[in-house]
């Protein structure tokens, strides 16, 4: 269902299987077919498979995007377009050919079924790198706190273990 006002949304997307990064364009084309207009998108970065670091390597990126859809639709969304290229709902944190994830939408916070902004991503090194490239003043709509604060906070192991490609 579409609403009458654009939302500013971040999208993370990883792959760690097959070819990691043309999963990624393929998912951004798939987002641009279902009237997600891409604003900007940041570079690849690569880190160890969480929690077991004995998986094939992630590439992640986080894009910023404009669309008319609801959470909740732009949540199916996703979860369509990560089947679509393949992926299979197995142990959670399985390898797997595509994940996107709603980072922040809006600035809204939602705690029931859907959980915005994303609950872990205070945390994750993969997200929060990628995202400071391409929205530097970006703020936790929970926490009140800016994304270098964030990354500032992260374990030096996190932050040593992710590179850009």
């Amino acid at each position: 269902m579409l609403e009458n006002q654009v939302n500013t949304v971040y999208l993370g997307i990883g792959s760690n299987l097959g070819n990691r990064i043309s999963n990624i364009e393929k998912a951004k084309y798939y987002l641009m077919q279902n009237n997600i207009k891409i604003i900007s998108v940041s570079r690849y970065y690569e880190t160890p498979s969480w929690p077991n670091p004995k998986n094939p390597k992630f590439i992640n990126i986080v894009l910023k995007a404009k669309c008319y859809y609801k959470p909740f639709d732009l949540f199916n969304i996703c979860k369509f377009i990560e089947k679509k290229l393949g992926r299979k709902r197995t142990v959670k944190n399985s390898p797997r050919e595509c994940d996107i994830d709603i980072i922040d939408f809006k600035g809204q916070v939602l705690k029931k079924q859907l959980f915005l902004p994303h609950k872990l991503m205070h945390k994750r090194s993969f997200v929060l790198f990628p995202l400071f490239e391409i929205e530097r003043e970006w703020v936790h709509p929970i926490q009140n706190v800016n994304i270098k604060k964030l990354i500032l906070s992260l374990p030096n192991n996190d932050i040593r273990s992710i590179k850009q490609i």
